[in-house]
């Protein structure tokens, strides 16, 4: 019996460094829109208001799907579909840097929040919710 056992059969995971991390920055081409995720829907689909004014159902594509985490409130490029106008597909999730760079390239709207998630429809100081001093009830006598 040797004295020195080796492993074998151990595949060596490469290191992911921080040089070789850089990605090169996606700009929109023919067919493809810029967008800000509004809702999470679940099964890889989510709500995106576009930067065109129109708000599309979105798919999150299969390469992406679960490696790439997409939250609300993200900066994404999507894909549109051809004969579908309110459905598209998500390619590219930007993150909070890239986003700022687009911004600075003029590709994004000054208008774009880049890190707020509430960016719902806006009416989300009024949710429904009444408080007994608000109606008028006097809490004191009860």
């Amino acid at each position: 019996m040797p004295k020195n056992k080796l492993g074998g059969n151990k595949a060596k995971r490469a290191k992911a460094s921080t040089e070789n991390n850089k990605k090169e920055l996606e700009f929109k081409e023919d067919g493809q829109e810029y967008g800000q995720i509004t809702r999470m829907l679940g099964n890889g689909r989510c709500d995106v208001s576009c930067i065109d004014g129109v708000k599309r159902l979105c798919h999150i594509r299969g390469k992406m799907r679960k490696k790439v985490w997409c939250n609300q409130g993200d900066i994404v490029l999507v894909s549109l579909r051809d004969f579908q106008d309110e459905k598209g597909d998500i390619i590219v999730k930007y993150t909070a840097e890239e986003a700022r760079s687009l911004k600075n390239y003029g590709e994004l709207p000054e208008t774009v929040k880049i890190n707020e998630t509430d960016i719902g429809d806006g009416d989300s100081s009024d949710d429904g919710v009444e408080f007994d001093e608000a109606a008028g009830v006097d809490v004191d006598n009860i």
